[in-house]
């Protein structure tokens, strides 16, 4: 990094504002064998990241409510310039019928993976985080 660049801290609309305009992030949360973290497809949708998985991938597990993380970054390699924001929250899945409507309608993120992706899990923002690096 130049001597010119500086980190600054994000205001939460900032962050928001990201979160909103990215389509790919990393989800991560501790399991028995350790943390795990993987990117998914997503979308902000009452503040809470959904994204889409299979019953039976490692993402299936949030489902079950646990804490997780969720992260999104840019970086430019040419003008070592970028930004991060990391959500601290809870997981869960859309299992109401009403919310499932409500999901598929409104919030569909469409899988990156292929196959059967009909889970829903959300990540609701506890706190919203996030950092510039720029001049």
């Amino acid at each position: 990094m130049t001597t010119d660049q500086r980190v600054r801290t994000l205001t939460e609309p900032e962050c928001l504002t990201r979160l909103e305009r990215s389509v790919i992030g990393r989800v991560a949360w501790n399991t028995v064998d350790g943390p795990q973290i993987l990117p998914v497809t997503y979308r902000v949708h009452h503040r809470a990241i959904v994204f889409r998985t299979s019953a039976h991938g490692a993402l299936a597990e949030l489902a079950r409510p646990r804490k997780a993380a969720f992260e999104v970054d840019e970086y430019d390699l040419i003008d070592r310039t970028g930004w991060s924001v990391l959500v601290s929250g809870h997981s869960g899945s859309g299992t109401r019928p009403d919310d499932l409507i409500r999901l598929w309608s409104e919030a569909d993120p469409g899988p990156w993976a292929g196959g059967t992706r009909n889970v829903f899990i959300t990540i609701r923002m506890d706190v919203v985080t996030g950092r510039l690096v720029g001049p």
